[in-house]
């Protein structure tokens, strides 16, 4: 007899008991992986640079290198860059290894109380520039390649446009550039960051920063959690529930759940001036932005910009990264939409052959 033959009470007896063997099964593996089979960013580095809570970490390979400028990847504060090299087999840090180029990284550390009154300033005149000038120094050069990721491509942004001397291409990835942009493709699950930022007055905002010091990582994780409420609610059990028959993919699942868990809290001032000046007021696509008394002028960024976007983005919609075209000088202006969403740019199976490669390729063409 078979399934679709038994009675709706057989059949419902049937999965219920194959239900039952697949969480015993799943038991048993999750029984078995120790922390250690569940470790993030494990590609080889070494730190070169440090200064405060910040490190510079410069990755090692054993491939022939392909291109003589370095790049330097920097991410943002709501996340940490591990994202770049969450698995062997889902790294954009190791695809561009691979492919011979020389790569350094900063990561920001943990944010405490103590850095509240960090601002802006601090991680591009200060951090990022500490880095770049280290980097340009070790190899005897006038410029680096930058490469910024979400939060990361605004502070590139503004030091690209601070600091065109240091700078030979911009690679910028999941960037938000006119932040009003967000209802412009009329898809109502995308924007909703910006939405509910807007929908906060500045005094709402100044408050949250005082009642924690900073801006919470545990706030912004249940944030982002909101904006998919139908994902959030059955990752725990339908999610993880189709794992249980593959060690793999359970794997999978605990690397991206870790990187979750590990959201670091945002230096209060720095989070002022991203969710006031940038989220609600849109000061960067109109040259309003200033760091230092300094306004950020996009039009005098004039080396190769390479732009990068998730198409399903519904953290920071296409549109409002693709604003960028018509705001920076230069006339070498490139885009890459890469299917699905934020962080699936960076660890989807699709995106493992196309995002590194497609990186390289540009910046080979450039690379005089």
């Amino acid at each position: 007899m078979t399934t679709t033959d038994k009675s709706p009470a057989a059949r419902a007896l049937s999965e219920f008991s194959e239900f039952n063997l697949r969480m015993a099964r799943g038991q048993k593996l999750l029984k078995r992986i120790k922390d250690e089979d569940v470790q993030i960013a494990t590609a080889d580095k070494e730190v070169v640079f440090r200064e405060d809570k910040t490190t510079l970490y410069r990755y090692k390979s054993s491939a022939k290198p392909s291109i003589g400028v370095p790049v330097l990847v920097a991410y943002g504060q709501i996340g940490r860059y591990t994202m770049t090299d969450l698995q062997e087999d889902r790294s954009m840090l190791r695809n561009l290894l691979a492919l011979g180029v020389d790569v350094y990284a900063v990561d920001w550390g943990s944010p405490s109380r103590s850095d509240r009154w960090l601002t802006f300033e601090d991680y591009v005149d200060v951090y990022l520039n500490d880095c770049v000038e280290f980097i340009c120094r070790q190899h005897d050069i006038p410029a680096i390649n930058l490469l910024g990721i979400c939060e990361g491509g605004l502070f590139s942004l503004c030091y690209a446009a601070l600091y065109p001397e240091r700078v030979k291409n911009l690679i910028l990835t999941i960037t938000p550039v006119d932040f009003h942009q967000d209802q412009a493709e009329g898809r109502a699950n995308h924007g909703l960051l910006n939405l509910w930022t807007r929908g906060m007055s500045a005094d709402d905002i100044d408050h949250l920063i005082e009642a924690n010091g900073n801006l919470p990582g545990e706030l912004m994780s249940y944030v982002f959690a909101q904006m998919t409420p139908g994902a959030t609610l059955s990752k725990y059990n339908l999610g993880l529930l189709d794992t249980f028959d593959d060690e793999k993919k359970l794997l999978n699942f605990l690397r991206m759940e870790k990187w979750l868990a590990d959201r670091p809290h945002h230096p209060g001032e720095a989070a002022k001036q991203l969710l006031v000046n940038l989220y609600k007021n849109n000061e960067l696509i109109r040259g309003e932005f200033a760091l230092g008394g300094r306004k950020i002028d996009l039009a005098e960024i004039r080396v190769p910009v390479l732009n990068v976007f998730a198409k399903d983005d519904h953290i920071i919609p296409p549109k409002t990264t693709q604003a960028l075209r018509q705001a920076v000088g230069t006339k070498d202006y490139s885009e890459i939409g890469l299917d699905g969403g934020h962080v699936g740019v960076f660890v989807s199976g699709k995106s493992q052959g196309v995002l590194g490669k497609g990186i390289f390729d540009w910046l080979k063409k450039r690379d005089r």
